[in-house]
């Protein structure tokens, strides 16, 4: 690792490798840090590694051409991305204001890349370079691939291809499309005639000539004009996003057509071992004066797996890596760790050992890898699957590889300088519980965990979470009685930090009280609360844009009023004073009054001059504090278990006193007996 040669950023690194010309050059609206995490990286030591000669042009000043033409012009072709992080998520809150920091720039400034940078820096190399052939990949351009809803525009925009003056489209992770690209024209085969290749799209005048047999779907001008005919676009879409059996899609557009291959089979595990086999360097180019802080989330953590079945409606994950997991061997993550205790800074903790879910290391089932993944079907939610493989043997065993804590294993060969490994990038609870044996579970407990467990219900009511693609709450509150048990059985105290999600398409006012509710029974205080954000590609977009679930057509209801949503939030967040008012009116809208008062149910309680709704108490207890809450914190799940009902607490005479005393209120004026105040003022005049 260390040693280990950056790409040329230069004429004069170029020059020091006695480089005269180089074949592709690499541009990123990302900072270059030569890590695999980042997805430029892999390609551009893909390239590498293939024999090519790669320069990299990181986040490149856009205002003319000359930036392109520093290095000259490559024989074979410009690659072009927009970094780790869709550029508009990176530069926008969901509120579209603007934000203050950008983690994949130096010292984490705003202003090193424009809004959008694929289409700005391919426009900026067609002017450079008029007959080079240019190549746009990466998270944004596999997103837009289609024509697409653009929240942050708040119409719907045509494909990117129509914007970036570019020859192809590589979708998904791109690196068998990008070697075949790589291949032809070194061999000069003209971009127009490549058109058969996987995971990639193209404009032509016509839909003829892909190799593949074609669907048609809704062109751009229909699915601008008609919501109807946008979501039938994107079930089709996704119905075709898949290696195995998808079709490839042609869209018109303004008198041409897009044609959208179909993906790309995922990497073998061979291939993937090789790929995270080559050499990086593993650190920010020392060209920067200041730290990239993406670098510190991923320094210490290893990608072990690519692809997600989970199936949640709002991430684009589906839609870019597909859903057909696949990992690395147990020796090439270990040799990754071994690579890792050289670093200097490495203090003997590996943060994460993870991917888009952890605790994911083969198919969802056998039949995928003949038949494909079930087309308008999800493995996991609400229902698994029956046909679900569950299990996490292998994962275990990789885990005891790495950690030294597992001293009490002799059979294994234990990575030296490794003290600690954890779990960070969250895991699926609802797949772990499908898995018979436990040991997963017990060892996730027992060594994995750095006081919290990140987990992600994301809401508790069964019809937002069949709109999320979520499985139902009793499954959480299933995983949570274990996990609690287990804790116990180890005296360990860890807590359980949920997600939350407000305003996703079919959450309501009420249901969002609902959840408001469920979090004042358990004690736990979001100090944040994720927005849903509308971003391209995913199925909870299209039902934002247009009010109708495309996997049945039906009509959704959806909070798009900023006021609306921000009462959805508030709701989350109900003991945050200056969200009062906001909780309040929430509370009278939804009609629920009734958690305005004294009582443990209620949320809110009225203060001097305000009116309440709730029942007030009879008496007030003295010296009691009020119970809910009062142990919460981000991240600290007590240990209550909602049945439905009132919360059920573990502990004898605290719960007793708990239901009996119903959270103390203070004093309330007009409630004291009169010897009572007679007494006081006695005791006052005094």
């Amino acid at each position: 690792m260390r040693g280990t040669e950056f790409l040329p950023v230069s004429r004069e690194e170029m020059l020091r490798r006695d480089w005269y010309y180089y074949d592709f050059l690499v541009v990123t609206a990302d900072a270059y840090i030569d890590h695999p995490s980042f997805g430029t990286t892999l390609i551009a030591r893909m390239l590498e590694g293939e024999g090519y000669r790669v320069a990299i042009l990181a986040q490149p000043d856009w205002h003319d051409a000359e930036a392109f033409r520093a290095m000259g012009r490559p024989r074979y072709g410009v690659l072009i991305g927009g970094g780790n992080l869709d550029s508009m998520v990176a530069h926008y809150t969901v509120a579209k204001r603007r934000r203050d920091r950008d983690l994949y720039s130096p010292g984490g400034k705003m202003g090193y890349r424009p809004d959008r940078p694929t289409i700005v820096y391919a426009n900026r190399a067609r002017e450079a370079f008029p007959d080079t052939p240019i190549v746009i990949g990466g998270l944004e351009a596999s997103l837009r691939r289609f024509a697409h809803y653009d929240y942050w525009d708040d119409k719907v925009r045509r494909s990117i291809l129509f914007d970036a003056p570019a020859d192809l489209l590589v979708y998904g992770m791109g690196e068998a499309a990008t070697r075949e690209i790589a291949r032809r024209l070194s061999r000069k085969v003209p971009p127009r005639e490549i058109t058969d290749i996987p995971g990639t799209a193209y404009i032509a005048p016509t839909g003829e000539g892909s190799g593949f047999h074609p669907v048609a779907c809704p062109s751009y001008e229909e699915v601008c004009a008609d919501k109807a005919a946008y979501a039938r676009a994107t079930k089709i879409q996704y119905d075709e996003h898949d290696p195995i059996r998808g079709c490839a899609v042609l869209q018109p557009c303004q008198g041409r057509v897009l044609v959208v291959n179909p993906p790309a089979r995922p990497l073998s595990r061979e291939a993937l071992d090789a790929l995270y086999d080559l050499p990086y360097a593993r650190e920010v180019h020392p060209m920067y004066r200041e730290e990239v802080p993406a670098i510190e989330e991923v320094r210490f953590s290893i990608t072990h797996n690519r692809g997600c079945f989970g199936g949640c409606n709002f991430c684009a994950l589906a839609f870019h890596q597909g859903r057909m997991v696949t990992s690395r061997s147990i020796e090439s993550v270990v040799r990754e760790a071994e690579l890792l205790t050289q670093d200097p800074k490495f203090k003997g903790y590996i943060h994460d050992v993870g991917g888009p879910s952890a605790n994911f290391r083969h198919t969802s089932c056998a039949q995928q890898k003949r038949r494909g993944m079930c087309k308008g079907r999800s493995c996991l939610a609400p229902e698994p699957c029956r046909n679900l493989d569950a299990d996490h043997s292998e994962y275990t065993a990789l885990l005891q590889r790495l950690d030294s804590a597992l001293a009490h294993s002799p059979r294994l060969r234990r990575v030296d300088g490794v003290k600690k490994v954890f779990v960070r990038s969250g895991i699926r609870y609802d797949y772990l519980l499908q898995d018979k044996n436990q040991d997963f579970f017990r060892e996730l407990v027992d060594y994995h965990i750095s006081g919290q467990l990140k987990v992600a219900p994301e809401h508790c009511v069964a019809s937002v979470l069949d709109y999320m693609g979520k499985p139902h709450f009793d499954v959480f509150e299933r995983f949570w009685r274990q996990y609690q048990k287990l804790n116990e059985k180890e005296g360990k105290q860890q807590y359980l930090v949920p997600y939350l999600m407000s305003s996703h398409p079919g959450c309501t006012l009420e249901d969002s009280v609902r959840l408001a509710e469920f979090l004042h029974r358990t004690g736990h205080q979001p100090q944040q609360v994720q927005d849903f954000y509308p971003t391209p590609g995913t199925l909870s977009t299209c039902m934002y844009y247009t009010g109708i679930d495309p996997r049945d057509m039906t009509p959704v209801y959806v909070a798009r009023d900023p006021h609306e949503k921000a009462l959805q939030r508030a709701l989350l967040q109900w003991k945050r004073p200056e969200l009062r008012g906001l909780v309040i009116e929430a509370l009278e809208r939804a009609g629920r009054t009734d958690l305005i008062g004294y009582t443990p149910e209620c949320l809110i309680r009225p203060q001097k001059g305000e009116k309440y709704f709730g029942k007030q108490p009879e008496q007030q207890p003295s010296g009691e504090k009020r119970r809910p809450g009062q142990h919460g914190g981000e991240g600290n799940l007590r240990r209550e278990v909602h049945h439905g009902g009132r919360p059920e607490h573990r502990g004898g005479k605290r719960a007793d006193a708990s239901r009996r005393n119903g959270g103390a209120v203070p004093s309330q004026k007009g409630k004291m007996s009169p010897a009572k105040k007679a007494a006081f003022a006695k005791k006052r005049k005094k």
